[in-house]
């Protein structure tokens, strides 16, 4: 989004073995038991290391039997050779590792005679596990060796058939590259400013680091105020760019500013549409004047908050506003929406809720406007089809600990109010802290001892990719730290495993085009996650703006379930190294897993498709857009017979899909001439829902023919006068 003056190529196709349901009730109970159970110091733990990675074999049965079925997680898909001996499969680790455990998941054609080979090198084998009386079925094999290749080596089949492994699983321990084990805990570092009721000079502090933050939208600062639980009073906290407020507390109560916490517009004459990249979290707000003022646009989340009076989501003088989102909070007076052309709310209680401008969405919020699109502008769901709040760092006692709450289903209302949240509780022991200077090589090898990563507010460079492989693993950003890939790299990638959490970081293009930017899941991913998903939380990307940057594609979600819950991904419109070329990125969110839901997307300016999706029984509540302002002209965008690429779109592939409150903005300044055939595109199928869409054209600076496929009035009658053209519901 920028201050504009406005007034108020295809993947392969995804396996998927689905669904069973078997566990949610027991994953909820046991999430219950572990809340506030004292946790164990970080220790080695057997982590899994062959889960989508390369892998080769001798030879296949045929085309529906790859090597890559046995190491894929999905014990529905599977390797099997040719009818004869010897056969092997061999997985490449990608680096040296100390190997502890192998399971072999036979199919009925299993090896009567075989070995466990390991190699340094992938042409000289050393056994550390052999035997002629293979049993088939699973077997669990506790293996002593090192090196970066593994592979089994079959010698003698059971039956007349081939070897079929439908897993093929290795397992290491502690020390990542053999070194010593890293320690977990440690210094938050300087940028996290920890006060309680007695710290003198809270307020000279809060200003100072204002002061530099306010109009640093692309600067390397990175802030976090914590505040222990008390109470404190007269505060005024201004929060500027790539700064955090939170409070300490279990609860927000715990935490009480008799104060405020605001985000004006001043720095930009009244403008609040480039105020980006930052948070507030987890305190009770006493406003001084009984409203406060968080007047924000994208990337910036107020969470698991308590405004004991009233909320103004505009800048003084209501000037525009692009925003916004809230979560887990409770606002006992009024929000006043007034110049904010959209808004996402989440699972939270208020005391009510005035204007609609274009685009309104609220699930599960107690006091939320009904449903009447498209005038007033507002779409409600009753609850959330499934959410996870986001994890954050408190104390218990003198211990700092991070909260990860429990999953829920059909969710309303907070998940503090009514009683003692419902969630686990991991010491930072548990966590290596990560600070300034810490290189990819060492987050890796933490996370393969078993440690979690908590981010330090600073700008990281990476120069291999983040491997996050280990099940239920958390990495937690403090004031908006920021990851940069660097060489063209992927910045991070998430194995398809269970219950990983990511949440509250940025991650900045490089100047090397990276193939993608963040990875949930290797291509192929199959698992289910239903009772225990992985969620990606207050994680933004951007491409360009900061200095010159290049990727593909933003974010890939292949595992299935994942759950998207409030992310900005932003290929830039301003600031440095921002051109047609210069920061190239040709798609923003594509979703190829099943199940995925998308709680808060904001997708912006690519060169060709926004958001694809190609996964089954999808789901998106709430969805901004523009469209690329600097497409050149008419041919720079051309997608075929097809005028423009569609915002969102639903591959022809897909049988179910639904979808609440989405808008698409176009702000063609290059050439304004440029029209967009439609906003959205999806294949017309009784399993494929859209409610409430709009499209506008902003200023008449290009025009959308219709809204969805060729629905939708265009927007040309309307001229330069911004009048969104409206879809109920399609089809």
């Amino acid at each position: 989004m920028a201050a504009v003056g406005i007034p108020p190529v295809a993947p392969p196709p995804h396996a998927s073995a689905r669904r069973g349901v078997v566990g949610v009730v027991v994953t909820a109970l046991a999430a219950a038991l572990l809340a506030f159970a004292p946790a164990r110091e970080a220790e080695a733990a057997p982590v899994l290391l062959s889960q989508g990675k390369p892998v080769t074999a001798s030879s296949q049965e045929h085309s529906g039997t790859p090597a890559t079925a046995a190491v894929d997680g999905d014990n529905g898909t599977r390797w099997s050779s040719a009818a004869s001996d010897p056969q092997w499969i061999r997985i490449d680790l990608g680096t040296s590792a100390t190997l502890s455990q192998v399971e072999l998941r036979w199919e009925t054609a299993y090896a009567k005679a075989y070995r466990i080979e390991t190699s340094e090198n992938g042409t000289d084998w050393t056994a550390v596990h052999s035997t002629t009386t293979g049993t088939g079925g699973t077997e669990t094999l506790n293996v002593s060796g090192t090196g970066r290749y593994v592979r089994m080596l079959g010698t003698t089949r059971a039956t007349g058939y081939g070897y079929s492994l439908w897993e093929f699983k290795v397992y290491g321990s502690t020390g990542g590259d053999g070194g010593p084990a890293l320690p977990g805990g440690g210094d938050l570092g300087p940028n996290v400013h920890v006060f309680d009721p007695s710290t003198p000079g809270i307020q000279a502090r809060l200003d100072e680091v204002f002061r530099r933050q306010e109009s640093a939208q692309f600067g390397s600062g990175r802030h976090a105020f914590l505040f222990k639980p008390g109470t404190y009073h007269g505060l005024n906290a201004q929060i500027g760019f790539y700064t955090q407020i939170a409070g300490l507390g279990l609860r927000p109560d715990d935490t009480t500013i008799n104060g405020d916490v605001t985000v004006d517009a001043g720095w930009f004459n009244g403008n609040a549409t480039q105020n980006f990249w930052r948070a507030a979290e987890n305190l009770a707000l006493d406003p001084v004047n009984g409203t406060n003022r968080w007047a924000v646009s994208q990337a910036a989340s107020f969470r698991r908050m308590h405004v004991k009076g009233g909320l103004n989501l505009a800048p003084n003088g209501y000037g525009w506003a692009s925003g916004g989102y809230i979560a887990d909070t409770k606002v006992d007076g009024q929000i006043g929406n007034y110049s904010q052309q959209q808004w996402y709310t989440r699972d939270s209680a208020i005391g009510g809720w005035s204007n609609s401008v274009w685009n309104q969405v609220f699930s599960g919020v107690e006091g939320a406007p009904a449903t009447s699109f498209p005038e007033p502008r507002y779409t409600t769901l009753a609850t959330t089809p499934i959410s996870r709040e986001k994890p954050f760092l408190y104390l218990d006692g003198n211990d700092y600990k991070v909260f990860a709450p429990a999953k829920r289903t059909n969710a309303r209302g907070t998940t503090w109010a009514n009683g003692t949240p419902q969630g686990e509780s991991v010491p930072l022991s548990r966590f290596y802290v990560v600070r300034p200077g810490t290189t990819a090589a060492t987050m890796n090898a933490a996370l393969k001892q078993g440690l979690h990563l908590l981010f330090t507010p600073g700008v990281y460079h990476v120069d291999r990719t983040v491997e996050v492989n280990r099940p239920n693993t958390i990495v937690l950003g403090l004031g908006l730290a920021t990851i940069i890939p660097d060489n063209g790299v992927t910045a991070m990638k998430v194995a398809d495993v269970d219950g990983v959490r990511l949440a509250g970081f940025l991650i900045d293009a490089g100047a090397v085009n990276s193939p993608t930017l963040l990875e949930v899941g290797p291509q192929g991913a199959s698992a289910d996650h239903a009772a225990n998903p992985t969620t990606v939380q207050d994680v933004y990307i951007r491409i360009g703006g900061a200095g010159p940057g290049k990727a593909t594609t933003g974010m890939v979600v292949n595992s299935d379930d994942t759950i998207i819950d409030h992310t900005w991904v932003w290929r830039a419109d301003h600031g440095d190294g921002v051109g047609w070329e210069t920061n190239r990125a040709d798609y923003g969110v594509r979703v190829n897993g099943d199940d995925v839901l998308a709680t808060g997307l904001f997708v912006e300016h690519f060169n060709k498709y926004d958001v694809e999706w190609y996964g089954e029984r999808g789901r998106t509540i709430f969805y901004q857009n523009e469209k690329a302002y600097d497409a050149p002209d008419q041919a720079a965008i051309q997608n075929g017979a097809t005028k423009g690429y569609a915002a969102y779109r639903v591959d022809d592939s897909v049988d179910t899909h639904e979808a609440w409150g989405l808008g698409s903005y176009c702000n063609y300044n290059v050439d304004p001439g440029i029209r967009q055939d439609h906003g959205f595109k999806t294949p017309v199928k009784p399993g494929v829902k859209f409610h409430s869409l709009l499209v506008v054209s902003l200023g008449g600076m290009g025009h959308y023919h219709h809204v969805i496929n060729d629905t939708g009035a265009s927007t040309v009658p309307s001229g330069t006068s911004t009048v969104p053209s409206t879809v109920v519901s399609f089809p």
